[in-house]
């Protein structure tokens, strides 16, 4: 029981430091974008053009494939492991992914905004994939969950940072939770795997850009 505590202690703790460090990065990030303007004014005054590019598009504008192949692996904790290659160019049509919800792969350059959002709609996976490469957790459901634990869900979410909910259809499972990587299957908010599963995958050692934004992106 003491564990426990601890450990929920300890997860409060390190979501009210990420939500701090969020909120300064939106600080440093309204600062930059100032000074950005300023030099692209300055710029255009004198007759030049300044072109910003993100160093991580692809260039090309297209889909190709999701570059996800591969399979999971269950581990003992019901987690599964994605074994196999994720692509993470950012692209700007459909992305064809093996698996719903998807675990990652190419993903449009805007993500979905991801602090505690409840999205009562679907989302776009592109956007929902550059998520999880933030280190934000999914959590998704179909039609066939039941209502009260989808709110009760919802509850929890709203209050964690790095994280994200929406409905989608398409997946077997009537409610899932995935993370940059990984997956699994939960029977709803009091399942013991949904705490488990927050506090090793938010921002956990499988996010690829581990400190990157959760807000000013996409919200819906």
């Amino acid at each position: 029981m003491g564990s426990a505590k601890k450990s929920s202690a300890a997860r409060t703790a390190r979501i009210e430091e990420m939500r701090r460090a969020e909120q300064a990065r939106e600080r440093r990030n309204r600062i930059l974008v100032i000074a950005a303007s300023v030099v692209v004014v300055a710029g255009l005054v004198g007759g030049g053009v300044v072109l910003v590019r993100s160093q991580s598009d692809d260039g090309g504008g297209t889909a190709g494939d999701a570059k996800t192949a591969g399979r999971f692996v269950t581990d003992k904790d019901g987690v599964r492991k994605w074994k196999g290659e994720l692509g993470r160019n950012h692209v700007t049509k459909s992305v064809k992914y093996p698996v719903a919800p998807p675990v990652g792969g190419d993903h449009n350059p805007v993500w979905m905004n991801c602090n505690g959002d409840v999205y009562t709609d679907e989302i776009d996976h592109t956007n929902a994939v550059h998520s999880l490469e933030h280190g934000a957790v999914w959590v998704t459901y179909n039609d066939r969950a039941d209502e009260a634990e989808v709110d009760a869900l919802a509850a929890k979410v709203k209050k964690t940072p790095y994280t994200l909910m929406s409905p989608v259809d398409g997946q077997k499972d009537p409610i899932m939770l995935t993370a940059w990587g990984h997956q699994r299957t939960v029977t709803g908010a009091d399942d013991p795997a949904v705490d488990a599963f927050l506090e090793k995958f938010v921002q956990g050692e499988q996010t690829p850009e581990p400190g990157a934004a959760c807000t000013n992106g996409l919200s819906g």
